[in-house]
């Protein structure tokens, strides 16, 4: 099988989500010739706003490569929306796995049998301050080099202005412009012969996601930031400040020396001799 059909339930999602997509956000779609027209690959996306999973899909949708995104495992045990992402395809994450592999199994079985899987290495909405795609996860760096596939990078950008990412509340005017820039696919191939120890994991991720910010730079018309924004280093860095403001003052050596001489007993006076004591006394 080269690639999945889109079939009655991707139909079904489209017909609801276009129409109001349409009327929300205008359209800046490019790259679309990158998007392989058989065969399984790879997409890796970045993301920035809670509604661009929707947008993107529309993009992707429209080149005829319907996606299946990996999404939690409990989405799919919920009623209407559960019925959706069972018939779409999409996959489940079972993030409670130990093996880190086999939380991927369906995502490398879904790619050998000819089909397209949407990452967002990132994991969650990034937390850049700017909104650049931050230091990502291994997941997809796992599948691409298992199965040696095309890893596409794509990279959006405008729907976070529709919707701020973690905000409550959309800005809907001015109307929006979604832009979505696919490149051509990383050559992973340097790591292909290599054993996939958690450094090489590494090295194909940061590879993966420099193409993504490249996309989002030319987009943008800026730079990134050179050191991608790390949560984990975040948390680590706050800790520590927590910790000094926390932690008692500590004295300057010569506050410390003016304290210890303070506790030191002066010495005792002289006695004044008595008369008793060697004086004349009459």
């Amino acid at each position: 099988m080269s690639r999945r059909r889109i079939g009655f339930w991707y139909r079904f999602a489209a017909v609801i989500c276009k129409p109001p997509l349409a009327v929300l956000i205008k359209r800046d779609w490019r790259g679309m010739e990158h998007i392989p027209a058989d065969g399984g690959f790879i997409t890796a996306v970045n993301h920035n706003s809670h509604v661009d999973p929707f947008a993107y899909a529309h993009y992707q949708y429209n080149t005829g490569r319907v996606p299946r995104f990996l999404a939690k495992s409990g989405l799919f045990k919920k009623g209407f929306v559960g019925a959706v992402m069972r018939g779409t395809g999409q996959i489940p994450v079972y993030r409670e796995s130990t093996d880190a592999l086999s939380a991927f199994r369906a995502a490398i079985e879904a790619v050998e049998e000819g089909e397209c899987v949407a990452f967002y290495p990132e994991g969650t909405l990034t937390r850049d301050p700017d909104g650049w795609p931050m230091a990502a996860k291994t997941g997809a760096a796992r599948v691409a080099l298992q199965t040696k596939c095309p890893v596409v990078p794509v990279a959006q950008w405008g729907v976070n202005e529709l919707l701020p990412p973690y905000a409550k509340k959309p800005h809907l005017f001015p109307r929006k412009t979604h832009h979505v820039l696919a490149g051509p696919p990383v050559d992973l191939s340097r790591f292909y012969d290599r054993e996939m120890t958690a450094d090489v994991l590494r090295e194909a991720t940061e590879d993966i996601m420099a193409a993504v910010t490249r996309q989002l730079e030319e987009i943008r018309g800026e730079k990134a930031p050179s050191v991608p924004y790390d949560p984990r280093r975040e948390r680590i860095e706050q800790r520590r400040r927590t910790r000094a403001q926390s932690a008692p003052a500590v004295p300057s050596a010569p506050a410390a020396e003016a304290k210890v001489q303070d506790t030191v007993p002066a010495p005792a006076a002289e006695a004044t001799p008595t008369a008793t004591e060697g004086g004349s006394g009459k």
